[in-house]
């Protein structure tokens, strides 16, 4: 098969060297629809900054609202659902409550105008130090009141607060048990591993995985009516597959493993995963697409346009696994939802050129620019930065 004709872009090896990249010519097709059917699938957003504001990486985020709340009309459109203020969003690196509050109103508030699913995340951020377990209980309550004013469903996020404060497993079945009885309507629970964040090592009241997740287990129990699901975040497929097979009967598994969502998603004859996770965010047209194949009984289909997908993903997400942000919002720009590659906390530095020219090369293989050539124009713009010439 003959190259496209074009010109290329020269890439950068971690060794210095350059490689000639030739982009693709065509963008991929996708179509926009209704939402999906045969599996509830969220896409945990990031947030867009304002890079006219003069702000520094200590100081409260600007954030661009015009921007980031056409991102989420965007991924409605293809039938998605939208998890608000997640760790996508950078809450706890560089995105504050105040900031997650404002961004939690205004996004419910146009999920409302344009008929688009959505959930909040409900954590302890506005701690800021130190904290005893009376506090955490406090501020969660707070963050859950604001989400429930908005008619939004509830995320539980897990908290660094509470990872501190906690002295046993029976701090976190009271807590989590006293939140189950205020909520008004059933939650999400989450499980974010401490490879999102090394502040969450021994959440549940063990590093023993397998303790953790009895206590885990027993939290849900206590009060499965109100337990919508769990987002399951420990990028460990197996361990997903049998927390999944032990869920009362009623509440769903959201996969949130990056490395594995294919296999988890299209589930087995014992069962499959919902999905809540951040590689929705740029993959979202090719995702809703692929389980719209599900949606007809193409398991087939949905893997082979799915599998594709996992390199990119697995990319984004390397170790340091928490700064897989810089990677999804470099994709935004690139794919021209926003003007600017600017991050709240300066993140945009958070991942090295070569890192950034890979992320590229792997996402215009999959088609994900629907205008590739701008987004070959921005790659070269950003490369001439760091003084790659062509």
């Amino acid at each position: 098969m003959t190259a496209p004709a074009g010109p290329t872009v020269p890439l950068p090896n971690p060794d210095g060297t350059t490689r000639a990249y030739r982009p693709r010519t065509e963008p991929r097709a996708f179509t926009t629809g209704a939402p999906l059917a045969s599996r509830t699938v969220f896409s945990a957003a990031h947030v867009v900054a304002d890079p006219y504001a003069d702000t520094s990486p200590d100081s409260p985020a600007a954030v661009d609202w015009d921007a980031t709340l056409a991102f989420r009309r965007h991924l409605w459109s293809h039938g998605l659902g939208v998890a608000e203020a997640m760790d996508t969003a950078q809450r706890g690196m560089g995105l504050d409550w105040a900031g997650a509050a404002e961004l939690i109103r205004r996004s419910a508030a146009e999920a409302k105008a344009v008929g688009g699913r959505i959930a909040c995340g409900v954590g302890t951020d506005q701690l800021t130090g130190p904290a005893g377990l009376d506090a955490v209980r406090a501020a969660y309550e707070e963050q859950l009141a604001l989400v429930e004013e908005t008619g939004s469903q509830a995320i539980v996020m897990a908290s660094r607060a509470l990872a501190a404060a906690a002295r046993t497993p029976d701090d976190y079945l009271e807590l989590y048990a006293h939140l189950l009885r205020q909520a008004g309507e059933p939650v999400v629970l989450h499980w974010l591993g401490p490879m999102f964040d090394p502040a969450l090592e021994g959440y549940w009241g063990s590093s023993d995985l397998d303790a953790a997740t009895e206590t885990f287990l027993e939290v849900i129990a206590t009060h499965p009516d109100k337990v919508d699901g769990v987002k399951i975040s420990l990028l460990d497929a197996q361990r997903e597959i049998d927390l999944r097979r032990r869920l009362p009967e009623g509440v769903r598994c959201y996969t949130g493993d990056d490395f594995n969502y294919p296999e988890l998603i299209a589930g087995d004859d014992r069962g499959f995963s919902h999905a809540l996770l951040g590689i929705f965010d740029p993959l979202g047209p090719l995702a809703a697409e692929a389980v719209r194949l599900l949606d007809t009984g193409d398991t087939g289909g949905f893997r082979k346009l799915l599998d594709p997908t996992v390199e990119l993903s697995r990319h984004l997400f390397q170790a340091p696994t928490r700064f897989y942000k810089t990677g999804v919002v470099f994709l935004a720009w690139l794919a021209g939802h926003q003007d600017h590659f600017a991050m709240v906390g300066g993140l945009q530095s958070a991942r090295s050129l070569p890192h950034l020219a890979r992320a590229y090369e792997l996402a215009d293989g999959l088609g994900l620019f629907p205008d590739p050539q701008r987004a070959a124009a921005r790659m070269t713009s950003l490369l001439a930065v760091y003084g790659v010439a062509r």
